[in-house]
């Protein structure tokens, strides 16, 4: 008898072969990513990307982050969670994602033109949520150790892989990644429009519209009133989660005050979410992935809003 012959498709990266694998049930992107914790992380890592002159420049141009911020905060929210849970879906969200930068490009704030495929573009982008994650956990979680580090990294290598990101793309380990991060901080960052925008506290943000009629009527009622609080928390969280070395290349301020508040916020935080029920705990695709996952034996059944002293797997 013959094997049958392994069917080929087009992966993410354009090349013929077996779609790439996510991150596996179990693993550390599995317990951060659709922990509602991560949620409080994403306006750092968008303004790290955003910072760098090509990407700030394609979002300012191209992206409805001003005219549909929710809309879009929706978007890229449910695409991440898809890199991560998606299972067969990661890859094909991927190529969908390639597809809709394809036509990405022109100049950026020092004269150079930009396509937003461009190898050292498109893996800046993906590379921040790295350092980001790293730092924001020491206050959202636990400090990570030296082998959870290397095991997020290694992670964060298999999404980059689902979205396209080619091997020779993305430092290889740790020790690689550092020296390149910090040559982007470098040589590259600075506080352009759309950080500035993201920071502001005067910005005219229009209410949320998502959820239940109900809510979104209240919240349409109460935004003049709740907006300007929101603002300043956006702002504090975005500077406040971003690793210090950044926010120091871009030109962020942040004093020892803001630094003892984060801390505080941070111990409330970590005591209170691990005793949420799961169903409150993450976001619906990650609940969902984690069902299926424990009905497959993937997973290990019990309860699981119990409070861990680190972000373990699971």
């Amino acid at each position: 008898m013959t094997r049958p012959r392994e069917r080929l498709t087009r992966r993410t990266d354009g090349r013929a072969g077996p779609d790439p694998p996510p991150p596996p049930p179990g693993g550390v992107l599995w317990t951060l990513v659709g922990d509602i914790r991560g949620l409080l992380m994403l306006p750092a890592a968008l303004a790290l990307q955003v910072a760098h002159p090509a990407v700030g420049a394609g979002v300012d141009e191209h992206s409805l982050f001003r005219a549909d911020p929710w809309g879009r905060g929706e978007r890229s929210l449910r695409s991440l969670q898809l890199w991560v849970y998606g299972g067969a879906a990661a890859a094909e969200e991927g190529r969908r994602l390639r597809r809709l930068h394809r036509g990405i490009e022109g100049t950026d704030s020092r004269g150079r033109r930009y396509r937003a495929l461009t190898p050292e573009y498109y893996a800046w982008v993906h590379a921040t949520g790295f350092p980001v994650h790293r730092h924001a956990l020491r206050y959202l979680y636990r400090p990570v150790t030296e082998d959870q580090e290397r095991r997020l990294y290694q992670e964060w290598l298999m999404v980059g892989r689902v979205l396209g990101i080619r091997d020779r793309d993305m430092p290889g380990t740790v020790e690689e990644f550092w020296p390149y991060y910090r040559g982007v901080l470098a040589g590259e960052l600075e506080a352009n429009a759309v950080v500035r925008d993201l920071v502001a506290t005067g910005s005219r943000l229009p209410p949320p519209v998502f959820g239940p009629p109900p809510l979104r009527l209240l919240l349409r009622l109460c935004w003049p009133l709740v907006l300007p609080g929101f603002l300043r928390l956006r702002r504090f969280l975005t500077i406040g989660l971003m690793p210090p070395d950044a926010r120091a290349a871009i030109g962020l301020p942040w004093t020892g005050g803001q630094e003892r508040r984060l801390r505080r916020f941070g111990r409330i935080v970590r005591t209170v979410v691990p005793l949420l029920p799961e169903r409150m705990r993450y976001l619906p695709q990650a609940r969902e992935a984690r069902r299926r996952a424990r009905a497959g034996g993937l997973l290990p059944t019990g309860r699981t809003g119990r409070r861990s002293r680190r972000p373990r797997a699971g």
